[in-house]
């Protein structure tokens, strides 16, 4: 599947994939889906972090992508549903042991 070179970037891959995963229509400027930069910014990370994290979802399948420039990004839970469950990049979105889900929801 996917070789991870730290458990960092494992950390970061999860916070870019799961905040596409809950994102809704209400939290994107556009219809389309959020940007990369929009993105990075709610994930509070570098941009050129989450513009590789962004590839690896879209190589897993999991991530739309809209557009030339600026790109918009959406999660894809048609194919996330079909993933095979053995599949790293699965596992590692389905891991909800350390998830505040306060951050994605407001109660």
């Amino acid at each position: 599947m996917y070789a991870y070179e730290t458990e960092i970037e494992d950390t970061d891959l999860k916070k870019v994939g799961l905040e596409l995963m809950f994102m809704t229509p209400e939290k994107c400027s556009s219809a389309d889906g959020i940007t990369a930069v929009e993105l990075a910014k709610r994930v509070e990370l570098p941009i050129e972090i989450v513009k590789k994290k962004l590839q690896i979802l879209k190589d897993a399948e999991i991530v739309r992508v809209k557009g030339i420039n600026p790109k918009y990004w959406k999660f894809d839970e048609y194919n996330f549903q079909r993933m095979d469950e053995d599949d790293d990049v699965y596992r590692l979105l389905c891991n909800f042991d350390d998830v505040d889900f306060d951050r994605f929801f407001q109660y």
